[in-house]
């Protein structure tokens, strides 16, 4: 399946060498330069998948994750910049984006990310379609919808991903080298200290207490499993 492909890279040979390769795989895509116009697209014609440099003029790549996680939680956003710092990259994560790749790459990996990730999302494949249940925790996957004691929450397709893996096996402790095969598969690329980023994240959103979650625990020295909301844990 073909998919809209939101590219927003200033450089015009960086931009011009990302979208040769979309078409090359099918995609319709559109080159902007700067992230306000990022932002206008989004709003008015939403993307299948946004490509965003960090150092965009005028309002930069971090603000525009920020301000597309806010108003769209399912868009999966793939950040590429020069940046290759593991704050920076962790940073990005926790800002929202599903993947990091820093500069310079090769096409093809960027190409890998692309698939994994329209893969992950939906948008190529086929879901899963199962509904999850957790205790008052609630996973629609053909909807992308998460709901705790009715209340809908807002998740990223990494962590949905990340919770559907959990979810589907309550009490199962997952390390994080289990999360990131099983939640993205071998063409993932995220390290498993990103896993971290994500849980917490998670945790901000689902748990009343994130310091004391009851849904989302750590199994010190292993990894994480999903808990049916009636204990408490770290």
């Amino acid at each position: 399946m073909c998919a809209y492909v939101l590219v927003a890279e200033d450089e015009p040979r960086q931009a011009e060498l990302i979208g040769r390769f979309l078409a090359r795989e099918n995609h319709s895509f559109l080159l902007v330069d700067d992230g306000r116009k990022a932002l206008d697209e989004i709003r008015g014609r939403r993307p299948d998948l946004l490509v965003l440099d960090l150092m965009l003029p005028g309002v930069d790549g971090w603000d525009v994750c920020r301000a597309v996680r806010s108003e769209d939680a399912d868009l999966p956003v793939l950040v590429i910049s020069a940046r290759a710092e593991a704050d920076d990259k962790l940073l990005g994560f926790d800002l929202g984006a599903d993947d990091y790749l820093a500069k310079p790459y090769d096409p093809r990996e960027l190409m890998a990310r692309v698939r994994a990730l329209l893969r992950r999302s939906g948008t190529t494949g086929t879901p899963a379609r199962r509904a999850l249940r957790v205790g008052e925790l609630e996973l629609e996957p053909m909807r992308h919808e998460v709901r705790v004691a009715g209340r809908l929450v807002a998740c990223t397709p990494a962590e949905f991903r990340i919770l559907a893996v959990l979810a589907a096996e309550p009490g199962r402790v997952f390390s994080r080298a289990q999360l990131l095969e099983d939640a993205y598969g071998l063409d993932g690329f995220i390290t498993e200290r990103t896993i971290d980023v994500h849980v917490r994240n998670l945790r901000r959103k689902i748990e009343a207490d994130p310091a004391a979650p009851a849904y989302l625990l750590t199994v010190y020295g292993i990894g994480y499993k999903i808990s049916d909301g009636s204990g408490r844990g770290r």
